[in-house]
């Protein structure tokens, strides 16, 4: 893979639920995470993740922004339970979406457990200047907001955060 640009939002309604083609439920557990990163003992962060008998291992480069180093690595499922269970320092937990609007494939993750009530929705592009659609349920874009990578929401879950940061403003370190 390489490379990913992806931009990040919050949902503005519900319409996007009667376009849902699929969906999948995920566990993810981070070998190297954001105590790692913020502290400047890694570059990037490594993540396990487990879902509908698939599993893959993560590494992501620790950038704010659209565009990051991204590479994937298919594991055994059963390595990957135990790498959740032995090494991993939480989980995070959340429901995939997936929805196509205009050739645009949208991943919608519904989080679960102390992430309960953070929905946000990513789109994938080809390049960063690159069209999209905009269905009146995508909300503000989160795309460069720390708090809303995935890696961050093990040590700062959802159910923490204040009125004003689930509305979008203002942002954690990554």
């Amino acid at each position: 893979m390489g490379v990913e640009i992806e931009r990040k939002f919050l949902l503005a309604g519900d319409g996007w639920r009667v376009l849902v083609e699929r969906s999948e439920r995920m566990a993810q557990g981070y070998l190297v995470g954001a105590a790692a990163i913020a502290g400047g003992m890694a570059k990037a962060s490594v993540r396990v993740r487990l879902a509908d008998g698939r599993a893959w291992l993560n590494i992501k480069s620790a950038t704010l922004g659209i565009e990051r180093h991204e590479f994937e690595y298919p594991v055994p499922p059963d390595d990957a339970e135990q790498l959740l269970r032995e090494l991993c320092d939480g989980v995070v937990e959340k429901v995939r979406h997936h929805v196509m609007i205009e050739g645009a494939h949208f991943e919608i993750d519904e989080f679960l457990g102390e992430n309960t009530g953070l929905v946000v929705a990513e789109v994938e592009l080809p390049s960063v200047d690159a069209r999209f659609p905009r269905p009146a349920w995508l909300g503000a874009e989160v795309s460069e907001q720390a708090r809303y990578y995935n890696v961050n929401l093990i040590d700062r879950p959802y159910a923490a955060w204040s009125v004003a940061e689930r509305e979008g403003k203002g942002d954690t370190a990554c």
